[in-house]
C-alpha cells in the first residue's frame, strides 16, 4: 500500500537529492502566502497558518502561527508544502488576498478587526488527552480565545469524578467534558453517568462524547489517503495499529507523536472532521459560554 506521507529522501545519494531539488524548484507552482493559508516549512517541520508577510533584513518573511498559538518567521521562497505538495511561496498581491469577511477554521466568521484574546473565564472544557486538545485548538482555537475558554487535557477519564469534585463547579464555573468512545455500555458511559449525578453538577457540568475509540478517528480518513480507518484488533494499541496501517513507524512514543503530527497537519478546517465530533464540541462551547 502506498503511503500518503512525504517520501523519505534518506535513501538517495546526496548529489542526486540536490540535483532533483534544484530541478523541482525550477518548476514548482507559485502560491501566494495569503492570510489563513496552512503551510509546512519542510526543513523544520513547522506547520502553521499564514498570519502575515513582512520585510526583515532585506528579505520577505512569512509568519506562521501553529495550533498552539506560537509564531515563527521563515524567508519566502522554496522549501514549503501546501496540502503536502512542494510549492514556492510568494508575497501576496492585493488581488490574491481573500475578499469579503473571512471565516475561522471552525466555520464561524472571523472578527473584522484584530482582537486580543479575552481573559480566561473560570469555566473550562476538559478533553481526555493531549491529542484531543490539539485537535480542538486547531479547529476552534480562534473561537475559544475570543470567548476566553481554556481547553485542558485530563490524561485519561478514570479520575473524572474526583476531578469534578475538586473543581467545585457552579453557575460561573461550568465544566464541559469531551470523552472518547462514549457509547452505550462502555466504561466512559458509566463515568459520564457518575459525573453528572454528583451534587452541584446539575446545570453546571455537561459530559458529551464521540463514538470513536480514539480522537484520531474523528479526522476523515480521506485526509490521510484512506477510505476508512483500519479495524484494529482487540489487544493492539489503536495508535500503533493505525500508524502501521499507514506504513509509518510505530515502535515508540516519538513515532506516535510524529505520526499524530502528520495526521493533524492534514486537518485544515471543520470540514476535515466527522460530524459526530463537530456537534459535540460546538455544544460544549455553547454550554460554557452562554450564561
Amino acid at each position: 500500500m502506498s503511503t500518503p506521507f512525504p517520501t523519505d529522501w534518506s535513501s538517495w545519494g546526496a548529489q542526486d537529492v540536490s540535483e532533483r531539488r534544484r530541478s523541482q524548484q525550477r518548476t514548482l507552482p507559485k502560491v501566494p502566502a495569503t492570510t489563513g493559508l496552512e503551510v509546512e516549512e519542510r526543513s523544520s517541520g513547522w506547520v502553521g497558518v499564514v498570519v502575515g508577510v513582512e520585510a526583515s533584513g532585506g528579505m520577505k518573511v512569512v509568519r506562521l502561527r501553529d495550533y498552539d498559538g506560537r509564531e515563527r518567521g521563515f524567508p519566502l521562497g522554496f522549501g514549503f508544502l501546501v496540502d503536502e505538495q512542494p510549492v514556492e511561496l510568494t508575497a501576496p498581491t492585493r488581488s490574491s488576498q481573500p475578499s469579503g469577511r473571512q471565516r475561522t477554521a471552525s466555520g464561524s466568521f472571523a472578527s473584522e478587526t484584530p482582537q486580543r484574546a479575552r481573559m480566561a473565564r473560570a469555566s473550562r472544557i476538559w478533553v481526555e488527552g493531549t491529542h484531543d486538545a490539539e485537535l480542538v485548538e486547531k479547529v476552534w482555537g480562534d473561537d475559544l480565545r475570543q470567548e476566553g475558554i481554556v481547553v485542558e487535557p485530563l490524561h485519561g477519564a478514570d479520575d473524572l469524578v474526583a476531578a469534578v469534585q475538586e473543581f467545585q463547579p457552579g453557575p460561573e464555573r461550568r465544566i464541559g467534558v469531551l470523552l472518547d468512545h462514549l457509547v452505550k455500555g462502555s466504561k466512559e458511559s458509566r463515568i459520564a453517568t457518575e459525573t453528572m449525578q454528583q451534587v452541584g453538577a446539575a446545570g453546571n457540568v455537561l459530559v458529551l462524547g464521540h463514538p470513536y475509540v480514539d480522537v484520531w478517528q474523528a479526522v476523515k480518513p480521506q485526509r490521510v489517503g484512506l477510505q476508512a480507518w483500519p479495524d484494529i484488533p482487540r489487544g493492539t494499541d489503536i495508535k500503533v495499529g493505525t500508524l502501521k496501517a499507514l506504513g509509518m513507524p510505530a515502535s515508540n512514543q516519538r513515532d506516535i507523536a510524529h505520526g499524530w503530527k502528520q495526521i493533524l497537519s492534514r486537518v485544515r478546517s471543520y470540514t476535515d472532521l466527522e460530524p459526530s465530533l463537530l456537534g459535540r464540541v460546538e455544544e460544549l462551547i455553547d454550554f460554557v459560554t452562554v450564561p
